[in-house]
């Protein structure tokens, strides 16, 4: 684990990891730039996923590069910042969003207040990505 639940920087990082709803991932295209876009994410088992666009350009740069790093919005002050790097690669054994009883929870009701509804969701964001951290740094609040 990237943050040890014992300090409270990092429980407060694990906190926040649970329940914001927008994070930074940024991927490295096949020459070199870096790229940032918001995304919806779940924090599950020590691990983030993210439901990418079937279109999405990250998914060719996770590919030639799976180094990613996700960030979570700091304070206006600079702090509070959570951030955590690792390994992504593309899930296919991770089960389509709507029977992601979790992201559902998290997310279902965006998907109608942006999308229309649930099954335009499902026509867009179809790849499941997940990350495997190998470092975390959160500031405190």
């Amino acid at each position: 684990m990237v943050f040890d639940s014992e300090s409270a920087q990092d429980q407060h990082a694990l906190e926040r990891l649970e329940r914001d709803k927008i994070a930074w991932l940024t991927s490295v295209t096949p020459d070199g730039q870096p790229q940032t876009f918001p995304v919806w994410f779940l924090w599950e088992a020590g691990e983030v996923l993210v439901y990418s666009s079937k279109k999405a350009k990250r998914n060719a740069n996770i590919a030639a590069n799976p180094r990613v790093s996700i960030h979570l919005e700091g304070d206006s002050d600079g702090g509070d910042l959570v951030i955590v790097e690792g390994m992504a690669h593309i899930d296919d054994a991770t089960p389509p969003p709507d029977r992601h009883e979790a992201y559902m929870a998290k997310y279902g009701e965006w998907m109608v207040r942006d999308l229309g509804s649930v099954e335009a969701f499902l026509a867009e964001y179809i790849v499941p990505v997940r990350i495997t951290p190998t470092r975390g740094r959160a500031t405190g609040a």
